[in-house]
């Protein structure tokens, strides 16, 4: 459900993007790199034994990425509408 949450958001951050929306998602993408452990994927980089950065956590990247472009996009929108 967060994952399809996830997709969503960045999906609506591109096509309409807004400060709330930029909000949502990088929330969302915090929220997913706590509770993403049942498809967590293959270990990237590790950082102890037991903990490490994930395939998984990649999302988390690409939603805080899409949220600061939503950002920008606003703001640029908002400079032309001036």
């Amino acid at each position: 459900m967060l994952l399809n949450l996830l997709f969503v958001t960045g999906a609506w951050s591109l096509a309409r993007p807004s400060y709330p929306v930029a909000a949502v998602l990088a929330a969302l993408s915090g929220t997913w790199f706590l509770w993403n452990g049942p498809i967590e994927g293959r270990v990237l980089i590790f950082i102890t034994i037991e903990h490490g950065f994930t395939e998984s956590d990649i999302l988390c990247i690409v939603g805080v990425v899409l949220a600061g472009v939503a950002c920008v996009r606003t703001r640029e929108r908002r400079r032309w509408e001036e």
